[in-house]
């Protein structure tokens, strides 16, 4: 634990913190926005579990397998054909807020289903899973702030 010599060193200390919380808190948010984009991307192509809200996703047809294999896709692989809409997920960090989505239609589709296709959300359920770690990771980060330590990649003892 740190200890402060008198109340102005102590002053000095919340100072600093207080000029560092803005890149502290962007930090965190990008950082989990990499994150959610990363988990979204690698479920394509897998069948996933529930998760909150979200409903496992069901089995592809057999039609559309056949489809697939007519096409040379790889089987067993929903949401998955070229690649091109798991490419497109990307995120966006501003300050403290994060966007994570993508530009390809076929993910809203998706995402919520049509009366012909049911959904096999992967945005949503990616920031579930994400979500799962933060509480710890922000916990690390800010304790090594507020010690004034190395915040980016905190190693506490």
């Amino acid at each position: 634990m740190r200890e402060f010599r008198d109340m102005g060193v102590f002053a000095d200390h919340l100072a600093r913190l207080a000029a560092k919380s803005t890149a502290v808190t962007h930090h965190l948010t990008e950082e989990t926005a990499k994150d959610v984009e990363k988990v979204a991307k690698a479920e394509i192509g897998h069948y996933q579990p529930a998760v909150g809200p979200f409903a496992k996703w069901e089995q592809l047809k057999p039609e559309t397998e056949a489809e697939k294999k007519r096409l040379g896709f790889r089987l067993n692989a929903p949401l998955e054909r070229t690649g091109e809409m798991r490419d497109s997920i990307e995120h966006r960090t501003i300050g403290n807020e994060a966007a994570i989505g993508s530009n390809d239609d076929k993910m809203v589709w998706h995402e919520l289903g049509t009366p012909t296709v049911p959904a096999r959300a992967v945005l949503g359920p990616a920031a579930i899973r994400v979500g799962q770690n933060l509480q710890s990771r922000f916990g690390r980060v800010l304790a090594a702030w507020l010690a004034g330590r190395g915040w980016r990649r905190p190693r506490l003892k």
